[in-house]
């Protein structure tokens, strides 16, 4: 057994592409190279061995369980031993406990540089021409997942004041900052889903520091806060985003810069309790923003306007028209959390403690970011926009194709990648701006009684009835 500090970096190149290319995994082995790999376990220092299940073994192994559509440890393992046996290698055992050990093992860090490097790697290599006006627009959007009913679990991440214990599940609140170029995951926050600075707007504060001076920053409206704004202007971000209902507009007063277009000076609010007097005397007491009224025009319908803020003041770079369109495709992060969480089943976790949780969240996260980069892969080889083409269905084309690619010669390879790039480019969203659905279920679930009271008393119960 070679320690990884003993090893050459060639060494570790000639074992991770052995690694990479038995378990077949050629899609995702183009957009994760194994010299990242490398980078990241060198420098958090991980020592490994080349075992069974080592590190790059139960990397992939963990993006497949998340990827499929029965993410279980037994189906993980049935999996792996099946496709051994084709391989011609020796077989292993089908006992979970192994695997589960390994992933136990496998650094949460590690898991989370290579979701950051993938997402921020294909951003950076995005045509000028994907992105809105040369620019860099980054979203942020919040929701929350659940997870199982474990005494750690409950602690880390209380379940709703509403259920009774022992009835509810845990829950927790994440933050999610996506590229609006290719839509891959850049960064993710994590808090419990109520609670004194618990918010969204709390996780945002926390992911200033990851912004880039000419990002522009969108939003929905419950961001839209001066101090936030003041804060991004200090590191030479952007904002854009929805006006919040508190906050009022005139459009007779101001500097005109066109119909509903207007510049205004707003003024700093006192300091908030989050906030250092240090932080807060840095800002400056006031700031122009530009107040506009948008136009969502969508055939047959009547025209929608909403009030947008922003610090892009130069109305002849950026039109009225501009803004409102670039404030509708902040839809995108609605639409990318509800990929993960829908069609990758990151809403409910298995994880029994909160580390476990939070690994399972980063693999979604970085299954995903590699799934955007294959669609950015294709839309780039048949010149066409990552946003016009269907997550859904690029994941399933690449569990479709994953058989074929771990069994294909060597020389059939690259032909079978285009052909890959190509089914994923021909399946295209329709342009349904506006789209809206009701959230509500045709289907009736079975007549079952909620539960109210916990499993172990409920048991006991049914025992005196019998």
């Amino acid at each position: 057994m070679s320690d990884s500090t003993r090893w050459t970096v060639q060494q570790h190149l000639d074992w991770f592409r052995r690694q990479f290319a038995q378990l077949g995994c050629l899609p995702f082995a183009e957009v994760l190279p194994a010299a990242t790999v490398i980078g990241c376990l060198q420098s958090l220092g991980v020592t490994y061995y080349e075992s069974l299940y080592n590190p790059v073994t139960v990397v992939w192994l963990f993006l497949s369980q998340v990827i499929h559509a029965n993410p279980t440890l037994a189906v993980v393992v049935e999996n792996f031993l099946a496709w051994r046996l084709g391989q011609g290698l020796p077989s292993c055992s089908v006992d979970t406990g192994a695997y589960a050990r390994a992933r136990l093992r496998l650094p949460e860090s590690l898991l989370a540089r290579l979701t950051r490097q993938t997402g921020h790697n294909a951003d950076r290599a995005a045509p000028d021409e994907w992105r809105w006006l040369g620019r860099v627009v980054k979203l942020f959007d919040g929701s929350t997942v659940s997870m199982s009913d474990s005494p750690e679990n409950q602690a880390a991440y209380p379940q709703s004041r509403s259920q009774a214990p022992g009835v509810g599940f845990p829950i927790a609140r994440i933050g999610v900052l996506f590229s609006l170029t290719v839509g891959t995951v850049l960064e993710v926050g994590f808090r419990r889903w109520a609670g004194k600075f618990q918010s969204e707007l709390a996780m945002l504060r926390d992911l200033f520091s990851l912004l880039e001076p000419g990002d522009v920053l969108l939003t929905d409206r419950y961001l839209c806060s001066y101090l936030e704004i003041a804060l991004l202007q200090s590191r030479g971000v952007d904002f854009v985003g929805r006006m919040h209902a508190h906050r009022k507009v005139d459009f007779r007063r101001g500097q005109p810069l066109g119909p509903h277009d207007h510049l205004v000076r707003w003024i700093k609010p006192r300091r908030p309790e989050w906030m250092s007097p240090e932080q807060y005397a840095a800002l400056p007491d006031s700031m122009r923003i530009r107040e506009l009224r948008g136009r969502l025009v969508r055939k047959g319908y009547r025209t929608r306007s909403i009030l947008i803020a922003t610090t892009l003041l130069d109305a002849a770079s950026y039109s009225r028209d501009d803004l409102a369109a670039l404030y509708r495709m902040r839809w995108d992060a609605e639409i990318n959390l509800r990929s993960l969480k829908s069609a990758m089943q990151m809403d409910v976790l298995r994880g029994k403690t909160p580390e476990m949780v939070r690994k399972e969240i980063w693999a979604h996260l970085l299954a995903y970011n590699l799934i955007r980069a294959v669609m950015a892969q294709a839309a780039l080889a048949h010149g066409k926009p990552p946003r016009q083409l269907s997550f859904a269905r690029a994941l399933r084309t690449l569990e479709a194709f994953r058989p074929t690619l771990a069994h294909a010669r060597s020389e059939h390879l690259p032909a079978l990648y285009q052909y890959l790039l190509r089914a994923i480019a021909a399946h295209e969203i329709g342009n349904r701006p506006d789209r809206l659905e009701p959230r509500q279920r045709k289907r009736r679930p079975k007549p079952y009684k909620l539960m109210t009271q916990p499993r172990n008393k409920a048991r006991r119960q049914y025992a005196k009835k019998r």
